[in-house]
């Protein structure tokens, strides 16, 4: 029988594959070590202002290093504000981007995991506000990371306002750093998207992934580097890549074929696919007495799942709820509408794959078939 490897159950940071490659002992924290030396904080600072100021608009009203980030909302463009608000941090992830040193992309990841989260309910992105902490402030380091956020809020048009940066020697080895995000957005709140329009018959379209995104990586480490013993250069046939060019593909930003298809007035709701897959997701903006009936046969998962799936003989169960399965977004469409919807999206080079359509029925939430 399969065995089945929750990722709630996968390995603690210590015992994690990734870590032994790049974390340096501990620093013992005293009072030595409670300043940090004011030259790199300084230039670190002065870094970051400079690339921050890259996605200012005119309703920023504050610099960098104030208190507190201002930012004037354009009542007359959101009428009725709503204000959306979300935050996340990038997990596992951010080991394997330690120790490839691929600092801007985790950056990347972060922001557009945050958009895509607002964007979901009809939201236009306002402002980022992030929070780095490390073992050692290495002011390169952190302007590769802060350009990575930089470059992203300005893909998504959102402000980069402000943020918190520390060194915690006591907390970190000193390659060691953490990143965490929050963005607000707003929306009219008539056109709030919150399900509820959401009605039986519905189509599931589902949008591709570009990858993992940010989701499941401690089970995939665990399987790629210590099971399989996989190196992050190594090139893998099942995969089609090297192990960390595979793992390392940039969560993708959602917001463009969002608004596309409000603006086509075609989608009732959109689920983003984080942690929880496909299972436990799209239940999260069905309404009462309604379910999803997803079609297995509808689309073919990349390569990358297949192979975790083999690696850990993992029941296609566990995987469709730890995993994306390739399908990062699904937008949730009238039967009606739907070749509305899809003809949306060709026309902007969008894929979509018809996943399936929502039944009556209360329990399961989702059945796959």
């Amino acid at each position: 029988m399969a065995k089945s490897i929750t990722n709630d159950g996968a390995q603690t940071p210590s015992e994690s594959p990734v870590t032994s490659a790049h974390k340096e002992s501990r620093a013992v924290r005293n009072d030595d070590h409670a300043i940090v030396p004011t030259d790199r904080h300084v230039l670190a600072q002065d870094r970051i202002k400079g690339l921050a100021r890259r996605t200012f608009n005119k309703s920023v009203l504050s610099e960098i290093g104030g208190f507190a980030g201002l930012f004037a909302l354009d009542a007359e463009r959101f009428p009725d504000p709503v204000l959306v608000a979300s935050t996340d941090g990038v997990g596992s992830k951010l080991e394997l981007a330690i120790q490839l040193g691929l600092h801007s992309s985790i950056g990347t990841d972060l922001v557009n995991h945050c958009v895509n989260d607002v964007a979901v309910q009809g939201a236009t992105p306002l402002f980022f506000l992030d929070y780095f902490a490390a073992g050692f402030l290495d002011p390169d380091v952190v302007q590769q990371v802060i350009s990575g956020l930089v470059d992203a809020c300005k893909a998504n048009g959102c402000a980069l306002l402000g943020g918190e940066t520390a060194e915690t020697p006591w907390l970190y080895g000193k390659s060691d750093y953490e990143l965490a995000g929050f963005l607000t957005g707003v929306v009219s709140r008539p056109r709030l998207l919150t399900g509820d329009a959401i009605r039986e018959g519905d189509y599931l379209l589902g949008l591709p992934s570009n990858g993992l995104h940010t989701t499941g990586y401690s089970l995939a480490l665990k399987l790629l580097l210590h099971t399989a013993q996989y190196r992050p250069e190594q090139y893998i046939n099942e995969l089609g890549d090297k192990v960390g060019a595979a793992l390392m593909r940039p969560h993708r930003s959602y917001l463009a074929p969002i608004r596309k298809l409000i603006q086509a007035e075609v989608a009732s709701g959109f689920a983003h696919i984080t942690g929880g897959g496909l299972t436990e997701n799209i239940p999260r903006i069905l309404p009462r007495g309604l379910a999803a009936q997803i079609d297995l046969s509808s689309w073919d998962p990349p390569q990358l799942f297949s192979h975790l799936a083999a690696l850990g003989a993992l029941e296609p169960d566990e995987m469709f709820r730890t995993f994306n399965m390739g399908v990062g977004l699904v937008a949730v469409v009238p039967a009606d509408l739907l070749k509305k919807a899809r003809l949306t999206l060709t026309r902007m080079n969008e894929r979509s794959i018809v996943l399936g359509r929502v039944v009556r029925k209360s329990a399961p939430r989702i059945t796959y078939a």
